[in-house]
């Protein structure tokens, strides 16, 4: 009797390692990444998966002398190195540039979810503490090196956007929106900062991080990510989430701007057409080839699709109960970047000086994937717009070769700022360094016409 239940149990084992084996196997793409691009890029049926893909490339740093490779006429050199997780910049008036060195706040490790995406963030090499400051970075003699290092503000709670309105410095903290006294020059706030309004942070905070941008007449708006991948923890913890935020510092008033958006990760004006725009991480486990990341305008009372459906109208069954209803209200995004590329930077090509083709477009930052089969992103890339402020064709490469040939991650790509000398800077977390792309042979930009931005 003995001996056949352990066969019984035997055969269970066998059974139930089968059935993980086969939930477990990775999703492949069947799709090239150019397809995945553009105004119209492709669609699958969803691949529903219960085990995600995992394909995390492992961080290993830039080896002495190595660098990413830039596009042909370019070059790349680095500006500052030896920072601790460095995010998202700004690059002041005088030609400072500020750069947030964060990390995620510390999450719950109750269950074996967490532990799994504690895992997850150390393999991706975004798991260590945050240094909860800002750094500030001046090349004072103009030779493309920021000889000087200083430690501008400290004591955040994981700070990312960053805005400058007169001389008042916003902070977008993964909980709160501060606002700091700043004087032209000055190398360190001691001030203590104002709380302008308070962030939403509620555990797990899935999303942590803020983007921040402020409008010509003084308006903040802050994206705010999802606190899950498709509002499986109940919709009550996606209260002010999955959208961007309009706050009106005077007034301390906070109202959700658009809505559906799953997570904004970083904000900025389009300077042909005056709009706020956004890039925009999608969400997972519907396989390699769903659902593309994306840049979008930010349209005032719009409504994305997030959680119930993607690019549209494209439903998702995974979120019940369903609403089909809201089909016909979803606004399309305007340009795909491709599916778990994971873009956390945005900038305009106005004042940097590249030159052509790089010269009338956005420069976006994608961070790379986690979850795809083959890796995506890992790069700098370049997206023309036309003469009307509209995207137009497919991803450029600006900057790659962060991946090494073995797949794993020299670097990854976060946020993009247009140094005051047109410069095109990148900041790269896993590296710990700010580069610098080039153009000794290219003009400026042109700035657009005033008109053309009203």
């Amino acid at each position: 009797m003995r001996k056949y239940l352990l066969m019984a149990l035997l055969a269970l084992i066998v059974a139930a390692g089968g059935i993980f084996f086969y939930l477990s196997r990775p999703d492949v793409a069947r799709l090239a990444e150019a397809d995945l691009e553009g105004r119209e890029p492709r669609f699958t049926e969803p691949r529903r998966q219960i085990i995600p893909t995992v394909a995390i490339a492992k961080p290993v740093g830039w080896a002495e002398g190595s660098a990413p490779v830039a596009a042909k006429g370019l070059q790349v050199s680095r500006f500052a190195a030896g920072l601790d997780h460095p995010r998202s910049m700004l690059r002041l008036p005088n030609g400072d540039l500020l750069v947030a060195e964060t990390n995620s706040p510390p999450r719950p490790a109750g269950g074996l979810r967490d532990w799994i995406a504690g895992k997850l963030m150390g393999s991706a090499g975004a798991g260590s503490p945050s240094a909860n400051r800002i750094t500030l970075l001046r090349d004072g003699d103009g030779d493309g090196v920021a000889e000087q290092r200083h430690i501008f503000l400290k004591g955040l709670n994981s700070p990312y956007g960053m805005a400058l309105v007169g001389e008042t410095l916003y902070v977008a903290n993964t909980d709160s929106l501060m606002a700091f006294p700043y004087r032209e020059g000055e190398t360190q706030i001691t001030a203590a900062g104002r709380k302008i309004a308070n962030l939403p942070a509620n555990a797990p905070n899935y999303h942590w991080t803020k983007s921040l941008a402020a409008s010509p007449d003084g308006k903040l708006y802050v994206g705010v990510g999802s606190n899950s991948n498709v509002a499986e923890n109940g919709l009550d913890a996606e209260d002010y989430r999955a959208a961007v935020l309009e706050i009106v510092p005077g007034e301390r008033s906070v109202n959700i701007f658009t809505s559906g958006m799953r997570n904004p990760t970083d904000l900025a004006w389009n300077p042909w057409t005056g709009a706020l725009w956004a890039v925009v991480n999608e969400r997972d486990m519907l396989g390699s080839d769903l659902v593309p990341d994306y840049l979008a305008e930010v349209e005032f009372a719009a409504f994305y699709g997030w959680p119930w459906n993607y690019w549209g109208g494209y439903e998702d069954k995974r979120v019940q109960p369903e609403r089909a209803d809201l089909r016909e209200y979803t606004r399309r995004p305007d340009f795909g970047l491709g599916v778990h590329v994971a873009p956390l930077g945005l900038t305009f090509s106005p004042e940097s000086a590249l030159g052509a083709p790089f010269d009338h477009g956005a420069f976006v930052a994608l961070h790379g994937s986690w979850n795809r089969k083959p890796a995506a992103g890992y790069k700098v890339a370049y997206i023309a717009f036309d003469a009307q402020g509209h995207p137009q064709g497919k991803l450029v490469d600006l900057l790659t070769g962060f991946l090494n040939d073995k797949g794993q991650a020299q670097g990854r790509p976060v946020d993009v700022a247009v140094a005051s000398d047109g410069a095109l800077l990148v900041s790269d977390d896993v590296g710990g360094i700010v580069w610098r792309v080039s153009n000794p042979a290219a003009a400026k930009a042109p700035a657009p016409a005033e008109s053309a931005a009203e």
